[in-house]
């Protein structure tokens, strides 16, 4: 049994979400989409109701803040420790040879006194960047502007930043005291390093580069989206097997998702969703070799990032209904004893994809309240 898996014998649960680090001014890079100087919370500003009864325009309960700063940062890391939130799990970017929105992260959360009540680690969020964040393009057919494939020369660039800046950090979470690092998008990183051995290969190295630096080892986590994703013929075509065959192949730890939106219709009442996110935790646990952590969506709806209406928005997602997944997330935690409590969320602040915990003026601090009621007050991370 690991030691983060005792946890669960005391009570403690690692709640983790995913944080979206586009709420600042202070990346130059981001004011081609977002040109007002506060991120994306232009976008937010700007939404409009698409249909009677659209839940939008939304506001945030704490205003439009800066999440590079560090006073946020100490107010909002309160506020999650004392709604059991006790991981953040922060998208990281890396385009055109180098880090993108790193700053909430460095200059807020890092920066925050209290940083020690969470641990945090990252996502590569390595797929494409594209018009889709810029509101005024986002309409227009795809136009990629940054390719989130890398080489394997710039996989090691990016792997060494990665040790020396997070990887040992006393608040980076780990299992077995090996630092969790999530890859978001198999098939652009098989792509880029050049197949299915190639990548094998670069993460042999990247393990080897952690251990060498006094780490020992490296977790690495798969965001898994749906079968479908791990069929790779058409990025290496000399890979015929998929499915849990590819993941044990490339050596990956353990498997969480990111966002119901990969694997179902989220076009429905979050009760019926909820019926087929069950369905698929328990088919990965029963198919895959490694652990699953499951995961939980609060919402989905992409409208705010859009002129015109896009299809496809979750219905009836009320705190009510967030804590009855959130209860089923737990209950999938206790029946694996075996692995780390860990149970992923989206998202602290997707706010334009209209999946966030953080309050606002349709729910209060209904959703904050569902995660507490579930797994109580985080003392210290």
């Amino acid at each position: 049994m690991s030691s983060e898996a005792k946890n669960r014998r005391n009570g403690k649960y690692d709640v983790a979400a995913f944080v979206w680090p586009s709420y600042t001014g202070d990346e130059p890079r981001a004011r081609m989409f977002w040109p007002e100087g506060d991120g994306e919370w232009e976008t937010v500003r700007k939404a409009t109701a698409k249909f009677p009864g659209h839940q939008w325009p939304r506001r945030p309960l704490w205003g439009y803040q800066n999440e590079a700063d560090p006073y946020v940062m100490e107010m909002q890391i309160n506020a999650a420790a004392d709604h059991g939130v006790n991981v953040f799990i922060y998208d990281w970017y890396w385009y055109d040879d180098r880090p993108f929105l790193e700053q909430c992260l460095n200059e807020g959360f890092l920066k925050a006194r209290n940083h020690d009540r969470m641990k945090f680690y990252l996502m590569w969020a390595n797929h494409d960047a594209n018009n889709l964040w810029d509101k005024r393009l986002s309409d227009l057919p795809e136009t990629v502007i940054w390719r989130g494939a890398v080489d394997r020369g710039q996989f090691e660039t990016a792997g060494q930043r990665l040790i020396e800046r997070y990887f040992r950090h006393p608040a980076y979470y780990t299992i077995d005291g090996k630092p969790v690092f999530m890859i978001y998008d198999l098939a652009n990183l098989v792509r880029g390093l050049g197949g299915v051995e190639a990548t094998r290969d670069a993460f042999d190295w990247f393990r080897q580069a952690a251990v060498a630096a006094g780490l020992p080892g490296l977790h690495l986590q798969l965001t898994y989206w749906n079968p479908s994703a791990l069929n790779l013929s058409g990025v290496d075509s000399g890979r015929l097997a998929g499915g849990p065959e590819l993941v044990t192949q490339l050596g990956f730890d353990s498997l969480s998702h990111y966002q119901y939106v990969h694997f179902t219709n989220i076009d429905r009442d979050y009760a019926v969703i909820m019926e087929d996110v069950v369905r698929e935790w328990e088919r990965i646990g029963a198919e895959f070799k490694i652990p699953y952590f499951p995961h939980v969506s609060v919402g989905w709806d992409n409208n705010p990032r859009f002129q015109n209406f896009r299809p496809g928005v979750v219905k009836n997602n009320t705190p009510e209904q967030i804590q009855k997944a959130l209860e089923l997330a737990r209950d999938y935690a206790d029946r694996h004893p075996a692995q780390a409590p860990l149970i992923t969320i989206n998202s602290w602040n997707e706010w334009t994809e209209t999946s966030y915990l953080q309050p606002d003026d349709l729910y209060g601090y209904g959703y904050l309240q569902a995660v507490r009621n579930v797994f109580g007050v985080t003392t210290k991370g």
